[in-house]
């Protein structure tokens, strides 16, 4: 399993929400190459960035930070927020970002995103599914940075994707993230179990060395994680594991 640092931007900054509130915002630096550079030193071989301005409204307020980051070659690049149409997914894989990751019209407009993966490399595409459970435990999909709650379980979503050559999954229980609780467990293991075929992403909740284990043994391919490294809430010992590069002690 593979921890993938994140960094979210937020006018410019690297910020984190809590619970996906766009009014509930830490920055953490005036500067995310700084954030970028510290991931590389822990031995991070990617970075998932998203655009919050971009998920929230659609705009690309933060290009000019993620073009400057895909121009290094020394870390590969996930990045999502916003891409609502398939010359800005195009756009960013020409420009060295390795995944494109797809959110909101995935679910708005499914078919739309379908007949995107016949235009570009499925398997470097990451369909985002953000979820808040209902009432009866159930995994509803949310959409525009978190802002509604759609009517579609996720189990539903996924099925229409997986027959047409999706790899990455995302998967972000919205009440987690950034609240530092550790992460929904019994989520990531049925989404293993249903579709043991995908290469699933977990994100939200992430504390301790031992919520990585857990996911670890969870079966996932790979984990997000922003607030916990931002705050140095897992020593560098503890990540080295997860950090495929990390061959020499890192420093925090």
């Amino acid at each position: 399993m593979e921890l993938i640092p994140a960094i979210d931007l937020k006018d410019g900054r690297c910020v984190r929400l809590l619970k996906g509130d766009f009014s509930a915002e830490t920055v953490y630096s005036n500067d995310p190459a700084e954030i970028l550079a510290r991931y590389r030193g822990f031995g991070a071989r990617r970075v998932h960035v998203v655009d919050l301005d971009g998920a929230k409204d659609g705009t690309q307020a933060n290009r000019d930070v993620i073009m400057k980051f895909a121009s290094d070659p020394s870390v590969k690049l996930q990045v999502g927020g916003g891409l609502r149409s398939l010359d800005r997914v195009k756009a960013l894989l020409e420009a060295g970002v390795e995944r494109a990751v797809i959110g909101s019209v995935a679910i708005n407009s499914p078919e739309v995103v379908v007949s995107w993966l016949s235009e570009v490399d499925p398997t470097r595409v990451v369909l985002a599914l953000d979820v808040r459970l209902d009432d009866s435990g159930l995994p509803m999909l949310t959409t525009h940075g978190w802002q509604q709650t759609s009517g579609v379980l996720l189990w539903t979503a996924v099925e229409r994707f997986v027959r047409v050559g999706l790899s990455h999954v995302l998967c972000t229980d919205v009440a987690r993230d950034g609240a530092l609780t550790g992460p929904n467990f019994e989520l990531y293991a049925e989404a293993v179990r249903r579709f043991p075929e995908l290469q699933w992403q977990a994100s939200g909740g992430v504390a301790t060395a031992r919520d990585l284990i857990a996911l670890r043994d969870c079966g996932v391919a790979a984990v997000i994680s922003g607030k916990a490294l931002l705050e140095n809430k897992i020593s560098s010992q503890e990540l080295r594991p997860f950090l495929p590069n990390a061959s020499s002690p890192v420093s925090m």
